[in-house]
């Protein structure tokens, strides 16, 4: 969604630049000058720019490594749910009625534990993965900073996702060769 909305303000800047860029040169060439007002930027898939960091496949390794973690605690639990529940099954009429409801709470109060111990590992996950993942933006967008200026971009395009279906190469520059190089040679 938010690259939704990033998409849909640089196409609203551009509108806004082109009318502007339009009134301006309608008024040079009523003047007799002409001026080029057409504005250069690059555009890239960020997701291939991101795999192709050598960071990145130790990045992924750790993160499903911690999930391997986590799914094994789940099964674990899962496990010892299930044998609990299939000795209260198996004694069930044999139980007196207030062992019974001891059982039951226990097996209630278990459940309600392995699904908040589930979905908290899920937290823990997508925060993990975000504080790993945290340093490899950061270098992604410092280099897209060097190369935007270097090469006098207005601004960088992230083409992931179907965002922008079409770049007009005469303004528009792939720069996904030059971030994959430079990403490989540092």
């Amino acid at each position: 969604m938010k690259r939704f909305f990033l998409v849909l303000i640089s196409f609203i800047s551009l509108a806004v630049y082109a009318q502007t860029s339009d009134a301006v040169v309608a008024q040079a060439d009523t003047v007799g000058q002409s001026k080029n007002c057409m504005m250069k930027f690059g555009c890239l898939s960020y997701d291939a720019a991101l795999k192709s960091m050598p960071e990145y496949a130790v990045a992924q390794k750790n993160i499903q490594d911690l999930k391997a973690k986590y799914d094994a605690e789940m099964k674990r639990v899962e496990e010892e749910f299930n044998k609990k529940y299939e000795n209260f099954l198996d004694g069930l009429s044999e139980f007196p009625p207030t062992i019974m409801k001891k059982r039951q709470a226990e097996l209630q109060e278990m459940l309600t534990k392995n699904i908040a111990f589930k979905n908290e590992s899920k937290r823990l996950l997508a925060s993990a993965e975000a504080e790993v993942m945290a340093p490899l933006h950061k270098k992604l967008a410092e280099l897209l900073k060097i190369i935007g200026n270097d090469r006098g971009f207005a601004f960088i395009i992230n083409t992931d996702n179907y965002a922008c279906p079409f770049v007009n190469p005469a303004q528009g520059e792939d720069i996904n060769d030059i971030v994959k190089t430079t990403l490989q040679g540092k």
